[in-house]
């Protein structure tokens, strides 16, 4: 009985702060201390809590032991003058280790989503040593140029040779609308932020408002500067490597993509299967470029199939319907 109490204690969430240099990040960890570690690393602009609790109750059953945390510029986590102490992507992998040193993680899984996968790919790069296998979620390949590539198709210039597609003419609209304004209050916040939601989802699996406006909330409660996080678009441009780098990593690496992301079409998830030596593709049928609570399951059980062990071949490419 004892046991049992102990084990349903460890799936309630233990908050700290964690130093990296200068800076504070808000982490969380979940799960037995003894059994594997996970680190979700979070896209940008996104806080540690946007990786669902479904998700996280999932993979702890499963027997993980989960570590979640905000960037810099996010969430609970410290705020930072840019233009005075700019960073790329290669100082929020920094991050990423000061939080598994923090937890006492010599090593660890790492699932990292959209410029998340990117970070988790530059530490499967520069710190194999660190790296126990390598998920890489609704992302991309190290050094694509995404800022290059969104200006040629708002200005309706012609890709570069070989170019990754840019994201959908419909999110392209609703990136460059207006900003919320976080002072304008709540309810004129999450209204405002909705519609980008919705076409991140993509347009084939159910939109649930109520799920991504309790997350929208969540989010604008916790935060220190909801303005701050754009200063991830600028780290994003810089730091993270080449491609051909890709070629180096010895972490088993799963590419989990959505069929319809309209941020990170298809190619994407690809061309990174195809730059890491024996990498495996699932394809998520009707999945966009978020997580919704539908798909918790689903992507739980991926990433638990890949962290316990390989069970196919190098190279091979399957859908989950």
């Amino acid at each position: 009985m004892q046991e049992n109490r102990n084990e349903h204690e460890y799936l309630t969430g233990r908050e700290r702060y964690v130093r990296a240099g200068e800076i504070e990040l808000w982490a969380e960890e979940f799960g037995h201390p003894d059994r594997p570690p996970v680190l979700l690393v979070m896209g940008a602009q996104a806080q540690g809590i946007q990786w669902n609790d479904g998700i996280v109750r999932r993979l702890v059953d499963g027997g993980l032991r989960v570590v979640r945390y905000d960037h810099r510029d996010t969430g609970r986590s410290s705020v930072v003058d840019f233009a005075a102490h700019p960073y790329t992507v290669a100082d929020m992998a920094s991050d990423a280790l000061a939080v598994l040193d923090a937890f006492g993680a010599r090593r660890a899984h790492l699932v990292g989503a959209s410029l998340g996968g990117i970070i988790a790919q530059r530490l499967a790069v520069s710190r194999p040593d660190r790296v126990l296998t390598l998920t890489s979620l609704s992302s991309q390949p190290l050094g694509t140029d995404t800022a290059g590539a969104v200006r040629r198709a708002l200005e309706g210039a012609p890709a570069l040779p070989g170019e990754l597609p840019p994201p959908s003419p419909e999110l392209l609209a609703a990136l460059v609308s207006k900003l919320p304004d976080p002072e304008a209050g709540p309810e004129q916040y999450l209204a405002a932020r909705l519609p980008l939601w919705r076409v991140l989802h993509g347009p084939v699996l159910p939109f649930h408002e109520d799920e991504y406006r309790a997350t929208e909330r969540r989010v604008y409660e916790r935060a220190r500067d909801l303005r701050a996080g754009l200063h991830h678009t600028l780290a994003g441009a810089a730091g993270s490597g080449a491609t051909a780098e890709l070629a180096s990593v010895t972490a088993p690496t799963l590419v989990l993509h959505g069929t319809e992301d309209p941020m990170f079409p298809p190619a994407h998830a690809e061309a990174t299967a195809a730059a890491v030596p024996g990498a495996r593709l699932v394809m998520v049928e009707g999945m966009g470029h978020t997580l919704p609570r539908a798909l918790d399951a689903r992507l739980a059980d991926e990433i638990l199939r890949h962290t316990r062990g390989p069970e196919q071949g190098p190279g091979v490419r399957h859908r989950a319907a």
